[in-house]
């Protein structure tokens, strides 16, 4: 899997968001703010809420006292769900996609010997950020995999 700055700046922008819209009792909050307190750049702070935007995880409002509001609460809104807004695959192959289906990482477009367990651990990954919102990021209720603490006692 990579996931870059747009996958990880939006997931910030939106717990500051969130954090912030609770502390405000739901008033919007300016994009300038969350690119200050986030150490973020304005202009791609602006790009990424755009959007989250049009994929419905943001509303905003114009005029004084303007901003953005999460569309839906904190609780059920998916680190997945904002990092697949900005157009960030949860893919940890390299393989791509052709008109006629996927594509193999190998010259000859067939799979490595690896592919299934990249494409497995893609799945993992996904399925674990489907499973956190951003409430449980603002509250640290981020869950460990229970195989992985069973392996760490061994």
């Amino acid at each position: 899997m990579r996931l870059s700055t747009k996958g990880r700046y939006a997931v910030m922008a939106m717990t500051d968001l969130a954090k912030r819209q609770d502390e405000g009792e739901g008033r919007a909050v300016a994009l300038a703010e969350i690119a200050a307190r986030q150490q973020i750049s304005l202009s791609y702070l602006e790009q990424l809420f755009a959007r989250l935007r049009r994929k419905g995880l943001v509303k905003s409002a114009r005029g004084p006292g303007g901003g953005y509001r999460l569309a839906l609460d904190a609780e059920v809104t998916w680190i997945a769900d904002v990092v697949l807004a900005v157009d960030e695959p949860l893919r940890a192959t390299r393989c791509g996609m052709t008109k006629g289906g996927p594509k193999g990482c190998m010259a000859g477009g067939e799979r490595c010997m690896t592919h299934d367990l990249w494409e497995e651990m893609g799945r993992q990954i996904h399925g674990y950020l489907a499973s956190v919102s951003i409430a449980d990021v603002l509250e640290g209720r981020l869950r460990p995999d229970p195989k992985a603490l069973e392996i760490a006692a061994e």
